[in-house]
């Protein structure tokens, strides 16, 4: 993802997979929510929850050793909430090509929460929230 950064590497297991072989599409979108989630909750300055995965687009499978890498960039700053935009890019374990391949992209929106689980505002100090740094 050419401005967003990378916050999740992980690989699948077999354990991951469906009755075709493939990586679930549901396996793949808890990465995505981890991934998003920690830096939601970095950019929130504490608890926050997912509550919408927009647009998902499942572009290619993902096989059992690839390179999974999760890419975020901030796309709308809210009062109480942002939305993330998400990418999931992998390299081929079985190509002997270093190239990675885009196999899915959604959009996640994440609430900032107390600890009673009210919504709560945030402090928007973090450069990566500035208007000029989103989408």
């Amino acid at each position: 993802m050419e401005n967003g950064e990378l916050l999740l590497r992980t690989m699948p297991m077999p354990a991951d997979t469906n009755s075709n072989g493939d990586i679930f599409g549901g396996w793949l979108m808890s990465q995505m929510d981890l991934a998003g989630g920690m830096l939601a909750k970095e950019l929130m300055r504490g608890r926050c929850a997912t509550v919408a995965a927009d647009a998902f687009k499942f572009i290619r499978p993902v096989n059992v050793g690839d390179v999974v890498c999760c890419y975020g960039l901030v796309k709308h700053v809210g009062t109480t909430s942002l939305c993330i935009g998400l990418q999931v890019w992998v390299r081929r374990s079985h190509e002997p090509s270093s190239e990675y391949v885009l196999v899915t992209a959604a959009d996640f929106t994440y609430v900032a929460i107390d600890e009673q689980g009210v919504k709560r505002e945030y402090a928007k100090t973090d450069p990566r929230l500035t208007p000029e740094r989103c989408e």
